[in-house]
């Protein structure tokens, strides 16, 4: 094939945000040929930028077996990510699936199994892997310029949002219509990349999730979380949508040194000796091993974002490539807010992995109870 055609399912913010890049040019190998919304209103921006090239559909199912698309971008609300995944998977379709992979462990689980069983590609929309500090980033934890991880901080509270964004539609935080607040809707990237960096998971979670805490909402909307890894480094992870005018501020501190990203900017903070030699060999009580000058850390390449997922996904598909965030990478996040909440409604620390039946279940009955949001109809915002 000459170009991939790419479908969109979900003509909203997102999938309208991913066909401007399309319009713009910035995907070279791959062109939109079909979009699908239950709601034909979102049809407006495609059909005024795309007329009759492309082909509308109100049904998925229809447009995946109509033939039309080699792969699927899912930007739907996210339970139904899963789904409409290995529905493309069943008619023989390449996908994108949009953050977050799912709202639970178990139907992401049977996403990534049915993929298995595939030679299509299934990716996820984890654009912000494409940003040159965080790629330096993971870059300087695995070749040991830190040495050996003692602590992670992530402070990520800039996700401001007034009750008028929840007030906008009536499945906003709630727990049966989006399954979750801040962790789900705004921090999965840094969820995704909390651990992508480290080049692990952590092995215990200790959570405090507050509900509600700042708006009108089911769902949580302040987040304090500590975290234990494997090798016995700890790390504190903490987002809200209530802070103003917020922080995001990600710090790795190795036997070797610190790395600090700040302000879109990475830090490197240089031991001249790796700090558990000196601790042992010091012979004085009160001395630090020396640290070398705070250098802003050169960084190299475009920060492509969404095109270059993009971009990626299609070359992949043409065989030029490898996916660079291949959807089995896209459990990890979620296994991670899950267990923030089982944590925090169990009220004590939980071990990774997690036992999914028993989150299910606690999700469930949160779910049995949950009610649709009020909807202030004078604005609508998406996203």
């Amino acid at each position: 094939m000459e170009k991939v055609r790419f479908g969109i399912v979900g003509c909203g913010n997102m999938g309208s945000g991913h066909a401007k890049n399309f319009l713009k040019g910035k995907i070279t190998n791959g062109v939109i040929t079909a979009v699908c919304d239950i709601n034909p209103k979102k049809f407006e921006f495609f059909k005024e930028k795309f007329g009759d090239s492309i082909k509308y559909f109100t049904d998925a199912e229809e447009m995946f077996k109509s033939g039309e698309c080699d792969v699927v971008m899912i930007c739907t609300p996210h339970y139904i990510h899963p789904d409409l995944a290995i529905l493309a998977l069943d008619n023989d379709l390449n996908c994108i699936v949009e953050k977050p992979a799912g709202v639970y462990t178990l139907q992401v689980k049977k996403m990534l199994e049915r993929a298995e069983k595939s030679d299509k590609v299934l990716g996820i929309m984890f654009n912000q892997r494409t940003n040159p500090a965080f790629k330096k980033m993971r870059e300087m934890v695995q070749n040991g310029s830190i040495g050996e991880i003692k602590r992670t901080n992530w402070i990520i509270t800039d996700w401001y949002r007034t009750q008028q964004y929840y007030d906008s539609g009536d499945w906003r935080a709630t727990w049966k219509g989006e399954g979750g607040g801040v962790l789900y809707n705004q921090a999965p990237h840094q969820l995704d990349l909390f651990q992508w960096i480290v080049g692990m998971m952590p092995s215990k979670v200790h959570a405090f999730c507050h509900y509600g805490k700042w708006h009108e909402i089911e769902v949580e909307d302040d987040v304090t979380c500590y975290v234990e890894y494997p090798n016995g480094a700890t790390g504190v992870f903490i987002t809200t949508t209530a802070d103003a005018p917020g922080t995001n501020r990600f710090e790795i501190t190795g036997t070797k040194g610190t790395l600090i990203f700040e302000n879109n900017k990475l830090y490197y903070k240089q031991l001249t000796v790796d700090e558990r030699e000196w601790c042992k060999t010091c012979e004085e009580g009160f001395t630090k091993p020396e640290c070398l000058d705070t250098v802003e850390v050169e960084l190299e390449g475009e920060n492509t974002q969404h095109s270059g997922i993009c971009n990626n996904i299609a070359n992949a598909i043409l065989g030029l490539e490898e996916v660079y965030a291949p959807a089995k990478d896209g459990i990890h996040g979620v296994h991670l807010a899950n267990a923030m909440h089982l944590s925090s409604w169990l009220g004590e620390s939980v071990t990774l992995p997690i036992n999914d039946e028993l989150f299910f279940e606690e999700l469930q009955k949160r779910i049995a109870i949950s009610k649709p949001h009020r909807v202030n109809e004078k604005t609508e915002i998406q996203g």
